[in-house]
């Protein structure tokens, strides 16, 4: 079963992937030098040296995302356990590696409750704050109401989802369902 952006497990799952498909890509590299080398025809040797060239670059934007992401695992199934327990309450996704131009911010999950989205960050380097102006600045550009907080505790994090109503107990709205898009679509 492929696990998808959100589901808990999917860093693991995706870091598994990426690495395979770029096991794959440099053993095509590599044979394709090889055969460049084992051929005496110049223009299959031109021909040979471009499809290794072009090669890479597919590589290149596999490897990427997996370099960036290679010190995140998925959290603990514990964790998963204890904040599973929520899900009938509100909505939370897990293992999303948010970027921005400065930023890489590990979520272990996400909670989408109608008053706030609650994210849980493992990036020890990641400023919470400027974590939170770049979520909710990308909120606001898409017409949702802003109002993240990244939480770097997880007692903290934990003592905080306690504390939220049940989303059911709101006027439903549907945003919940935007905002995790928006988080998922800002995930690499």
């Amino acid at each position: 079963m492929k696990l998808t952006k959100g589901q808990y497990g999917c860093r693991n799952s995706s870091k598994r992937m990426r690495v395979l498909l770029t096991g794959i890509f440099i053993a095509a590299i590599l044979l394709q030098l090889l055969a460049r080398n084992l051929t005496d025809n110049p223009g299959v040797k031109n021909i040979l040296t471009v499809m290794a060239v072009l090669t890479v670059l597919p590589m290149a934007n596999i490897a990427a995302p997996l370099l960036a992401s290679w010190k995140y695992r998925t959290p603990p199934r514990a964790f998963y356990e204890r904040a599973a327990g929520y899900e009938d309450k509100f909505p939370v996704i897990y293992d999303l590696i948010l970027t921005s131009r400065d930023l890489v911010m590990p979520m272990d999950a996400i909670a989408v409750h109608p008053k706030a989205v609650i994210a849980y960050c493992t990036n020890p380097k990641a400023d919470a704050s400027e974590a939170e102006q770049f979520l909710n600045e990308m909120l606001r550009q898409n017409k949702l109401d802003a109002n993240v907080r990244v939480i770097k505790d997880e007692r903290l994090f934990f003592k905080r989802l306690d504390n939220l109503k049940p989303s059911a107990e709101y006027e439903a709205d549907g945003c919940e369902e935007y905002i995790i898009a928006l988080m998922k679509s800002l995930s690499m």
